[in-house]
């Protein structure tokens, strides 16, 4: 199986004035293949923004290298990005725009044909139920609503690969399903998924294969049996606080 996106020792460090030197990344290495959904699991602050956005070409690592699509992500930017979608659990869209125009105007960007454009919203539009707020200003939409829209925008142009970071994160449950359900047809699809979640119970459920980072580092890797294995317990949850090295009571309110 091929691969679609390799990170070979990425590090990324942030100055603080206060504290000084931040290392949000250190050493991470991964792969993630064709038609896999892959997850990346950790508590706040344990690197998984920073590494997806890194691979989304929003930040410059400050040491290693990231291939997505066969392109460099420090070398060739405008490549990774045209290969990628893009959503985050607070994309911010523009307000005064209307769905239907937000992803006309994105549809544009990539370069879509215009032919093409209106018959491919037709189809996001009924696939995540936006008929009845295609026309209404973003600004006046709910939290559920513009997530809908952002997932969208996200996938117009059919991506290789998708970087969902935290994508039902504050969402009502009929929202969140809507995602969960589109990650899951994408795998039947063949499509490509790297996406971060608080919430194992979606990993167990989505994930080909895991991989459980904190403080910055790289703590295990595998498919949901592998990481059983490996850490003799028989669910994700007591895998994941297996790996963390940490008291479940400790980071319960964070997880």
């Amino acid at each position: 199986m091929s691969a679609i996106l390799e990170a070979k020792n990425l590090g990324k460090v942030f100055e603080d004035k206060k504290r000084g030197e931040i290392h949000a990344v250190r050493d991470l290495s991964f792969q993630v293949n064709r038609g896999e959904i892959f997850g990346l699991l950790g508590t706040n602050g344990a690197g998984k923004t920073t590494t997806l956005r890194i691979l989304a070409t929003i930040l410059q690592p400050s040491s290693g290298t990231a291939t997505v699509a066969g392109y460099d992500v420090i070398q060739q930017p405008d490549r990774v990005r045209a290969s990628i979608g893009y959503l985050t659990g607070d994309t911010n869209l523009y307000t005064r725009l209307t769905p239907r125009e937000l992803l006309t105007y994105y549809a544009r960007l990539f370069g879509m044909a215009k032919g093409d454009i209106a018959t491919k919203i037709e189809e996001l539009s009924e696939r995540f139920e936006l008929q009845e707020f295609l026309g209404t200003k973003i600004g006046k939409l709910s939290t559920g609503q513009r997530q809908r829209t952002s997932i969208c925008r996200a996938i117009i142009q059919k991506p290789e690969l998708m970087i969902f970071d935290e994508p039902t994160a504050g969402l009502d449950p009929i929202s969140a399903r809507h995602i969960v359900e589109f990650i899951r047809e994408s795998r039947t699809a063949g499509r490509t998924v790297i996406f971060s979640t608080h919430y194992l119970r979606e990993a167990e459920k989505l994930c080909d294969r895991i991989a459980i980072v904190h403080d910055g580092t790289l703590r295990a890797m595998g498919t949901l049996d592998e990481l059983l294995a490996e850490s003799g317990t028989s669910d994700l949850e007591d895998a994941f606080f297996h790996f963390i090295e940490l008291d479940r009571e400790a980071v319960a309110a964070v997880v």
